[in-house]
């Protein structure tokens, strides 16, 4: 890689914009899913059988945990880009935490929020 430390203030900002956009889709994202969880009144079974309702109960409470499970990891992610914001405010955004070189910008448009470069990560896994 170059010998570059760190990215512009363009490269910074062209990031951040990208990061904004994830940002307010995870977060309508995620105000969907707990609106999801939320919801009591959602599909009547009032007038139907006991046994349906029984079986609808129970696919519901399995819904919900689903939802609460996608809203928790859409919850993590939404943290992570706040902190990929906080990164390129204090300029150390795009720097591997393990090499101390530049994420390529390929990475950082795919992912955002990375912290290591794929050749950290990978070295990590083994």
């Amino acid at each position: 890689m170059s010998d570059k430390k760190r990215y512009s203030d363009e490269e910074l900002e062209e990031f951040k914009a990208i990061i904004l956009e994830k940002l307010a889709k995870a977060q309508k994202e995620y105000d969907s899913l707990r609106a999801n969880i939320n919801n009591t009144e959602g599909n009547d079974i009032a007038d139907t059988s006991p046994t349906f309702k029984v079986l609808e109960e129970g696919a519901s409470t399995h819904s919900k945990e689903e939802a609460g499970q996608f809203a928790q990891r859409q919850l993590k992610f939404i943290q992570h880009l706040q902190n990929a914001l906080i990164r390129i405010e204090n300029k150390s955004y795009g720097v591997c935490c393990e090499t101390g070189e530049l994420i390529p910008k390929e990475r950082l448009r795919a992912v955002p929020h990375a912290t290591r470069s794929v050749e950290a990560k990978i070295n990590r896994k083994q």
